[in-house]
């Protein structure tokens, strides 16, 4: 006998297969969401969260025909169009997604989640300035959200904007201490800036705190890049050699390589040696 025994109410199945989303179990959820589908057909929660669930397993033309049901029932439902494009873009349709999240903006231009996802998308195709604007829309909208601004300061850093990128890393994680990603990028700017003292700083607070970054490649490259810029040779190398040996080493045998950081390691044999 399941959680409700014998019921047959669709609700009580859409009740369950939401508590099975939110647990991470994407395919039970699906399976109840069906059970309250089938006797109720136009069920838009079960459609719209049967969309989420196939979304999560990767089902994304599945997860479409859901959003477009609900969407068929109440054209002004901006989530289901958002998650469509989401769907879309992971299909690599990115053209048809932009437009998509516009159709979501359109029926709600209220609905931060569009506004945000549009703009990551718009990042990823090098359309920086568009991508910022449509970041700031969902900053102004939700300006609680961490993840507009932090993905803000992703834009402006892709863009060598470095001192505004700083300022919005610094502010998520000044609102928010438990943001590492906020707070690891603030090191990462301030490195950018020539502040590398600061960097190692930011790295070592880090380190102290969360010991998982001890082993993780792209922190172990932050700091030892930042100690060459200090010209502490020794655990420059030390620690770049460790990151090389990663399972993105050869990804960062070719940032070290190219990185200005270390240029007055060129041609230092063990230089040479851990980046060939």
């Amino acid at each position: 006998m399941g959680l409700f025994g014998n019921s047959k109410n669709p609700e009580d199945y859409v009740y369950q297969g939401i508590a099975m989303l939110q647990d991470n179990k994407p395919k039970v959820a699906v399976s109840l969401f069906k059970k309250a589908l089938k006797s109720d057909p136009k069920n838009v929660t079960a459609l719209y969260n049967q969309g989420l669930a196939l979304n999560q397993m990767r089902k994304y033309q599945d997860a479409i025909t859901c959003f477009d049901k609900v969407i068929e029932i109440n054209p002004e439902d901006a989530p289901s169009y958002n998650n469509r494009a989401i769907a879309m873009a992971e299909l690599g349709d990115t053209d048809e997604a932009l437009e998509w999240y516009d159709k979501a903006i359109k029926a709600n231009g209220k609905y931060a989640p569009a506004h945000y996802n549009k703009g990551v998308l718009l990042d990823k195709k090098l359309r920086p300035d568009e991508a910022l604007k449509c970041l700031d829309d969902a900053i102004k909208i939700e300006p609680k959200k961490d993840n507009p601004k932090f993905y803000k300061g992703i834009v402006l850093g892709k863009m060598k904007k470095h001192e505004e990128a700083l300022n919005c890393f610094q502010n998520v994680y000044r609102n928010n201490r438990n943001h590492l990603d906020a707070y690891f990028q603030t090191g990462v700017q301030l490195a950018e800036l020539d502040r590398h003292k600061q960097a190692v700083k930011v790295f070592d607070s880090i380190l102290e705190r969360y010991q998982k970054y001890k082993d993780n490649p792209h922190f172990i490259y932050a700091k030892s890049r930042s100690k060459a810029a200090l010209n502490e040779t020794d655990e420059a190398l030390a620690l770049l050699k460790i990151a090389t040996k990663s399972k993105v080493g050869k990804i960062i045998k070719k940032w070290a390589a190219e990185d200005k950081a270390f240029d007055k390691l060129l041609g230092v044999p063990e230089f040479e040696n851990i980046i060939k």
